[in-house]
């Protein structure tokens, strides 16, 4: 039985841990209330709507949820360059062959389940990295078209900056039906990520679930000297 001496690194910073919740509690909400607004239940109530205000209160949660996943996003943006190396958009967006090949070994071992050498990374792997700048995007065309469709009822100068939107992608019904799918894909990705990361978690057992709460993971010391001196050679 071979053995292994891990080393403790600290790898994700406590903004990016505030970013990653704050962005999962936003998306959460978001898609409650934004299913509720497209396709409202039927509910019976004696009274006039205005004594209850329900659906009201769904849009003033999801308006306010949608601020909050625009300002977190935005700062997320800026931690990319701010950030430690584990943080930086070098680890998000393809630059150069290495990453594709990173990413092809990735696919292999973790998707299509082929024998090889098992690929190890500190921080985000090439195949999760890439993920992540493509939900990237994703967040921002959900940010385009939400606004987009808000800016024609509200007085914010903040949605006001997004009412190029309806006549960018054909009208308010097409931005409707972008920011609705967009919500699934969502939903996709949540439950895939869910299970990769308790996969890795089971797998490897280097604490990729706690490290989101605690910023530390347990990584073989080969593993990370390895991977330190790649770091060095590319920089």
């Amino acid at each position: 039985m071979s053995t292994h001496k891990l080393r403790r690194v600290f790898v994700w910073e406590l903004p990016v841990r505030i970013y990653h919740w704050v962005n999962a509690l936003a998306i959460v909400v978001l898609c409650i209330t934004g299913y509720l607004i497209g396709k409202p239940p039927a509910i019976m109530f004696g009274g006039e709507a205005h004594e209850r205000y329900l659906f009201g209160w769904i849009r003033f949660i999801h308006f306010v949820a949608a601020y909050i996943f625009l300002f977190n996003f935005v700062f997320r943006i800026y931690w990319g360059f701010a950030g430690n190396k584990y943080a930086g958009w070098k680890n998000f967006i393809p630059t150069n062959r290495k990453y594709f090949r990173e990413m092809w070994e990735v696919i292999k071992i973790d998707i299509l389940q082929l024998k090889g050498k098992e690929h190890l990374s500190v921080g985000h792997n090439a195949l999760a990295g890439f993920t992540y700048f493509m939900m990237f995007l994703m967040f921002l065309v959900q940010i385009i078209t939400g606004f987009g469709l808000y800016a024609a009822m509200s007085h914010s100068w903040i949605a006001g900056l997004f009412a190029w939107a309806p006549y960018l992608f054909g009208g308010d019904f097409a931005l409707r039906q972008i920011h609705h799918i967009t919500m699934w894909l969502f939903i996709l990705f949540a439950i895939i990520h869910v299970y990769l990361v308790f996969y890795h978690d089971y797998v490897e057992g280097r604490g990729e679930v706690s490290s989101m709460s605690g910023g530390w993971k347990f990584i073989e010391e080969e593993v990370f000297e390895e991977t330190e001196k790649k770091s060095a050679q590319s920089s």
